[in-house]
């Protein structure tokens, strides 16, 4: 049968998504493939429906136990028989999964690439036709990739012990070059069709705040967003359990992750906000990878990470059925000393010399500062991202906090003036110069020892700007930076400098501006296309609609997303279908589902409008 009629038929799709065709007529061609896909994009599709088309059982290679789950979860809700060998398995389980991959029962079989090598997988491999592996998170195998783990150096030896070489197919949501590179080739790919498709996601609303109080914004967000499920990521485990924690005493239902609990409490908790008994998740970056919750609305971060590619992959949880979905940043001074401290760290990575540690030590500190650029940035936070990719972008999106709040420009030409001539003075004083912290306190009139110990007091900056917020002063300095008026050195204890361009600044000569806006970001304006469903006009059927699903997957014991995801119930919503053939023809729903649910929907949609 053709590929788009089973994408319809299973999926419930009318058609695909950018690049997945290329990469599906590619594999069923037999061609390697490396595709590169922002996480929502469909990577998952890209190998199982030719999992369906092709003779035989294909394997999923993937690193983390929760995605497998997951995923046979969600094949199997579609009629797609599917299993996983992992350690959660029991050794009747483990036993039963084997007989029955090697009796031909499974289109797919995922499992972790530490099994691979073991005289049990070897033996199946040898057994029943595999015309097909399918390696996720395939940026695994770079040891310069952000998520190295070197069981995946065993996929290519694992494929070269096979009787017959099947097709690969190696996907990522982010890869740079040198990781595309390296893919290709630790992974074996033999002329491979290479796709990157547009890492934009235009449901997803960016923003980075700056409060007073980072705990207190989270709670006040979330209590707004009431009914929302969400992710909350910490750098560490101490902020993890603190933050959790507060949320729970102040009512929320959160739960928490992080790779000190034990593997139970993960599972368990992991389960509670997958199948919606929590509907927050406080976790550092430990959860996530993988995770095929389709509904979530929000990923907040508590701390801001140490790189672009892992900010993108972690926002990027949210919104993935292609519901409007907003990621916030909550940025503070004290992240980029965190952030370098998990460098420090890390850069510990023993399969590397020396010299090569040196190397991912300043491509760390390089993305490191590109990071902090985007917490910074006055301009578009969408086209910051997506330029950091590699890829054009307007510069103004409508969709993110710098494009839609309420900013304006400001005349900050005597602030500026008072942190340039602070900054000129500490540099006479102290030819290194001094750090901005340092520098804020003395503006704003610290009686601290330290500022009195350097001398910083005795200065005639000192305390000039104490009627402004520190935060704010920051903020300024932030600014003066970003338009080249002030540099901030690297290295591990960076100071602040004058540039040339300050003294037109000092002189008069020069007025300076900024973009300001409250210390709330506005609302996002959720764009919506002419005729496009919005759940807040229809009368409750939405709503309706929800209750019914989580009545459904109580029932069954699956996660809510399995039944139907958001998108697909905002368009039963907006179409409001009668009967089997106008069921069939909202977005996201299969013959297998229609089949299983669409008399329920039907019914509740029924109900809705005599009541109406």
């Amino acid at each position: 049968m053709e590929s788009t009629k089973l994408l319809k038929q299973y999926f419930g799709h009318e058609a695909f998504r950018v690049g997945q065709k290329q990469l599906i007529d590619a594999l069923l061609a037999g061609r390697d493939v490396l595709g590169v896909m922002p996480t929502g994009a469909g990577k998952s599709v890209c190998y199982q429906l030719p999992a369906i088309m092709l003779d035989g059982l294909t394997l999923v290679i993937s690193p983390l136990i929760s995605l497998m789950k997951d995923q046979v979860t969600a094949l199997s809700a579609m009629g797609i028989p599917a299993a996983y060998i992992n350690s959660m398995l029991t050794p009747r389980e483990y036993e039963d999964t084997f007989i029955s991959a090697g009796r031909g029962r499974y289109k797919i079989l995922y499992v972790a690439p530490e099994r691979l090598l073991t005289n049990d997988f070897q033996r199946l491999s040898q057994s029943v036709h595999i015309p097909l592996i399918a390696v996720d998170e395939a940026h695994c195998v770079s040891q310069w990739g952000q998520d190295f783990r070197p069981s995946y150096l065993d996929i290519a030896k694992f494929i070269r012990s096979m009787t017959k070489r099947p097709v690969v197919g190696a996907f990522t949501a982010t890869a740079t070059e040198v990781v595309k590179a390296d893919i290709v080739k630790l992974l074996e790919l033999q002329d491979p069709l290479r796709v990157t498709t547009d890492f934009d996601r235009p449901n997803l609303f960016f923003d980075v705040e700056r409060p007073r109080d980072k705990f207190a914004r989270i709670l006040a967000y979330i209590q707004e967003h009431e009914g929302q499920a969400g992710i909350v990521y910490c750098a560490t485990r101490k902020n993890v359990e603190q933050v959790c924690e507060k949320l729970v005493q102040s009512g929320v239902s959160a739960t928490r992750y992080h790779a000190g609990l034990s593997d139970e409490e993960r599972r368990r908790n992991q389960e509670d906000f997958v199948y919606d008994r929590r509907r927050v998740m406080v976790a550092t970056n430990a959860f996530g990878m993988g995770i095929d919750k389709s509904n979530i609305s929000f990923v907040l971060h508590y701390n801001m990470p140490k790189n672009i590619e892992s900010y993108y992959q972690e926002a990027g949880r949210a919104g993935r059925d292609g519901a409007a979905a907003q990621c916030v940043l909550f940025f503070s001074a004290g992240d980029v000393q965190t952030a370098k401290y998990l460098i420090n760290a890390s850069n510990e990575n023993e399969a590397l010399s020396e010299e090569e540690r040196r190397e991912v030590y300043l491509r760390d500190m390089e993305r490191l500062r590109r990071m902090t650029g985007y917490c910074k940035t006055s301009g578009c936070f969408r086209h910051y991202l997506l330029q950091y990719f590699g890829e054009h972008a307007p510069d103004k999106c409508d969709n993110c906090g710098n494009c839609v709040g309420e900013r304006s420009q400001a005349d900050i030409t005597v602030p500026a003036q008072k942190i340039l001539s602070a900054v000129v003075r500490v540099e006479r004083r102290f030819p290194g110069s001094l750090g901005i912290t340092l520098i804020v306190r003395m503006l704003h009139g610290s009686g601290e020892q330290r500022i009195r110990q350097l001398g910083l007091n005795a200065l005639p900056t000192y305390g000039i700007m104490r009627d402004t917020d520190r935060m704010k002063i920051r903020e300024y300095i932030d600014a003066l930076t970003e338009q080249g008026y002030l540099m901030q050195t690297e290295g591990s204890f960076p100071v602040l400098r004058v540039t040339d361009r300050a003294w037109d600044v000092l002189r008069g000569e020069t007025r300076v501006t900024a973009a300001v806006r409250p210390e709330k970001a506005a609302e996002p304006m959720q764009k919506r296309k002419k005729g496009e469903y919005s759940p807040d006009k229809d009368g409750g059927l939405f709503e309706a609609l929800r209750a019914l699903r989580t009545e459904l997957a109580k029932t069954e014991g699956v996660p809510a997303y399995v039944v139907f995801s958001n998108a697909a119930l905002a368009d039963m919503a907006m179409k409001r279908p009668h009967n089997m053939r106008e069921f069939l023809n909202v977005s996201g729903v299969g013959e297998y589902k229609a089949n299983r649910y669409g008399r329920a929907f039907l019914d509740a949609i029924g109900k809705w409008e005599e009541n109406k």
